[in-house]
């Protein structure tokens, strides 16, 4: 059975535009770097946490070992994921592009829709692994199920006092205030550290500095207002860099280094290839089968030194 298709245009001559699909949520946080990523991962890679405790002591004349080390692992194991969608050539046949298939009655899919197909179906599986790296819970409860995401791994800790549940450009400073508050001490000050937000904590921050917060100025930044930020800057909150990771759910953030959170795959190309077979050749139908085969999974290296957080009154 193919998959469904709904096409409600009507062929009027030759298709001269281009297709356009909606806008999609690009996967921001690989293509920032914004965390560990581990390709080349085939079954699973162990990830080893070095403890020591106790390593100086008063020097004396002999050999004194002393301190206590502890080793513990965090297993990084990507899951093996797939998108398969069947289109049958007839359903096309009366749409925008029907002269581009050939007029044989052995036609092949309309060349630029095959074009938008591809690049479509490969956006959607960036939308969908952005999403799954942060909101996924792969017992199959949520709408993200594919693999467990970071919001899963990292028990979260709601921070009180932010005057609402919801994070706008009034209480923002106070919640990330909160958020810094509670970063670790091993972990504050590090080159890496970041604050990773959803994306309306991130426009709360940029509406607040633009002179939405009582502590800023009516004026915002520079004296600039609204217009004091491009969207392809970076910004920071106490000196730590803030990460926009549009895969992330409302009114929360998570405190880590870049380094402490990992994504781990086989090949990285392989989330970039989509197959398109013509099944005529091979059985004679007149569909086409279009095939998507790759591995992702997330992991914390070191649990304590992540924090995760949500917004209460």
């Amino acid at each position: 059975m193919a998959t469904t298709n709904s096409i409600t245009t009507t062929y009027a001559g030759e298709f001269a535009g281009e297709y356009i699909a909606a806008a999609l949520t690009s996967g921001k946080t690989l293509n920032d770097g914004a965390i560990a990523i581990k390709p080349n991962v085939k079954f699973k890679e162990v990830l080893k946490n070095v403890s020591l405790t106790d390593a100086i002591k008063d020097a004396t004349c002999d050999f004194d070992p002393t301190s206590t080390v502890t080793l513990t692992e965090r297993v990084l194991q990507p899951k093996e994921l797939q998108v398969n969608m069947q289109l049958c050539k007839s359903d096309y046949r009366s749409d925008w592009e029907a002269i581009s298939m050939g007029y044989s009655a052995h036609d092949n899919l309309p060349p630029k829709f095959s074009d938008f197909i591809i690049g479509h179906v490969s956006a959607k599986v960036a939308e969908a692994v952005e999403n799954n790296i942060w909101q996924g819970d792969d017992d199959g409860s949520g709408s993200h199920t594919l693999f467990d995401g970071f919001e899963q791994l990292i028990s979260s800790s709601a921070l009180s006092g932010v005057g609402s549940s919801t994070v706008d450009s009034g209480n923002v400073i106070t919640f990330l205030g909160k958020v810094v508050d509670n970063i670790p001490t091993a972990v504050y000050g590090q080159e890496d550290l970041t604050i990773y937000t959803p994306n309306n904590v991130y426009q709360a921050y940029v509406r607040a500095l633009g002179g939405f917060a009582s502590n800023v100025g009516a004026a915002g930044i520079d004296n600039k207002g609204t217009t004091f930020y491009g969207m392809n800057e970076g910004l920071t909150f106490d000196g730590i860099k803030l990460q926009r990771c549009p895969g992330m759910s409302s009114n929360r953030a998570v405190a880590a280094q870049a380094s402490n959170l990992y994504f781990g795959t086989g090949l990285l190309a392989d989330h970039n290839e989509v197959k398109l077979i013509d099944m005529a050749d091979i059985d004679g139908s007149q569909n086409v089968r279009l095939v998507m085969r790759f591995t992702a999974g997330t992991q914390v290296g070191v649990l304590a030194d992540a924090k995760h957080f949500t917004a209460t009154t």
